[in-house]
């Protein structure tokens, strides 16, 4: 991998574009667009001084001067076509709008008193979302037509609301007169309402909507482990609870890239795996404190850093036969438990099912799942080890065995099953590979390029890339 200079950066908001030919990243009320094969700077823009903008929408008394801490922007992202950038800054209560190919062109969006929480792109990259304080509303601007539609009563800011695949419906949980509902809107007509029912959950906690658009999923919060399956119309297709009750509620529930079945983790270390045939668990994983044979331990090398200077890459030891791990007791009596699945993802196929579990936070699981024309039998596939606790894991958006890891280290982790071996057959390989820089630095999250041939890698408050080196490219 090649590494790029560290740059400075402020909130973890550093982004590809959609096209991967841009990098955006926020430097306090600074945004900054940089070109990914140069890393030079082609746009800079600043929130934090007032300015001649197209004002979208303004229901509020201008704001006084605010501490400059306050004019810091809180979230961006660039529109679906990499047309548009979006800047906003939570505390004042405004969202910037900017377009790449006209450095003049802006807009500004001024939530009022009713504040703002979160702001973000709709998936067709002309409508913005603005989620106020208070789960009072969430306001839909249009940039075509500098209109909005307001929606009352959004349970959750941020797990509570998706977009089907097609981006053509809406769904977004509410709450109405203390009871959970559910609101269906057709984005292609200016969201407009085309159905609302009651949800079976007593106290939402989150929803996800499965890939092609046929169901909902909903579950409760922490206190009742019960999973509801529902078409938009609003009916009940299936309800799901394990026996024994675990006594603690759902963490995570993701949907198979298929839609075909949806893995779901609470608080007890088991991940059931449901069908869509039945909404029944077809499969449960669980967590063992035993690996056994035949499964391979990839353990990350001792003061590997050290003996490298954080300047190379040396492969994770390969353990085979039993071996042990050591999992943390939990004290179910106490709050804020640190149990259960912290993570569940698929890769792009489906074919692997990536789990952390908080309670061994330095591994991560990788399961493999078989394919429609295999036996339905999901298996552990391999577990990676390291010397300090994972913070963040995130398959390749585009290879279906690519992995990519951080431990808060000066480095980062891959793990991948498209290595040839000798045979000329592809097999497993794990890598621990130093990011090389004089400075301390801290690898804590890690994002791909939608291309998947590129890696932000963030510290606190700096950022650099990585890029795979091509094969076929002569320097």
């Amino acid at each position: 991998m090649d590494f790029t200079e560290v740059y400075g950066q402020t909130g973890n908001l550093v982004y590809f574009s959609p096209g991967a030919h841009f990098i955006l990243s926020a430097a306090e009320d600074t945004l900054i667009i940089r070109r990914t094969d140069t890393l030079q700077i082609t746009r800079t823009w600043s929130i934090g001084l007032p300015s001649e903008t197209v004002i979208i929408a303004s229901h509020s008394k201008p704001h006084g001067i605010a501490p400059s801490h306050s004019q810091w922007i809180s979230q961006a992202g660039w529109s679906c076509d990499s047309e548009y950038i979006l800047a906003a800054s939570a505390k004042r209560g405004v969202v910037h709008v900017f377009k790449l190919r006209d450095e003049d062109w802006n807009a500004r969006i001024e939530t009022g008193a009713e504040g703002l929480v979160k702001a973000e792109w709709a998936p067709d990259g002309r409508h913005i979302l603005c989620f106020s304080e208070w789960g009072l509303r969430v306001t839909i601007w249009s940039l075509l037509t500098a209109s909005a539609t307001y929606i009352q009563f959004p349970i959750h800011p941020d797990r509570g609301y998706a977009f089907r695949a097609d981006a053509r419906y809406f769904v977004l949980a509410e709450r109405h007169k203390s009871k959970d509902t559910v609101g269906v809107y057709d984005a292609s007509s200016n969201f407009r309402l085309v159905r609302h029912f009651p949800s079976p959950t007593t106290n939402l906690s989150s929803l996800a909507l499965s890939p092609s658009g046929n169901y909902l999923a909903v579950w409760e919060s922490i206190l009742e482990y019960k999973l509801h399956i529902l078409s938009l119309t609003g009916d009940v297709q299936g309800t799901f609870t394990p026996i024994p009750d675990p006594g603690f509620g759902i963490r995570h529930a993701v949907w198979h890239p298929t839609g075909m079945f949806i893995a779901v983790g609470g608080w007890d270390d088991k991940i059931h795996i449901l069908d869509s045939l039945t909404w029944s668990a077809a499969s449960t994983l669980s967590l063992s404190s035993r690996i056994p044979s035949g499964i391979v331990l990839w353990r990350e090398p001792t003061d590997w850093l050290e003996s490298t200077q954080g300047r190379g890459f040396i492969s994770y030891e390969r353990l085979r036969g039993p071996q042990s791990i050591s999992i943390r007791r939990v004290d179910l009596t106490r709050p804020n438990q640190r149990s259960g699945a912290v993570q569940l993802e698929w890769n792009k196929t489906g074919t692997l099912l990536l789990v952390r579990y908080e309670n061994v936070p330095t591994l991560v699981h990788i399961y493999d799942f078989p394919t429609p024309s295999e036996p339905f039998v999901p298996r552990l596939r391999c577990v990676l080890q390291h010397q300090k606790a994972v913070l963040s894991a995130r398959w390749n958006p585009v290879r279906k065995g690519n992995l990519a890891i951080c431990c808060g280290t000066q480095s980062i982790y891959t793990w991948s099953d498209e290595w040839e071996g000798e045979d000329g057959e592809e097999e497993d390989m794990a890598e621990c590979i130093g990011v090389p820089t004089n400075m301390k630095y801290e690898t804590r999250d890690i994002r791909w390029a939608p291309d998947g041939k590129g890696l932000v890698l963030m510290d606190k408050d700096t950022f650099c890339c990585a890029f795979e080196v091509e094969d076929n490219v002569i320097s």
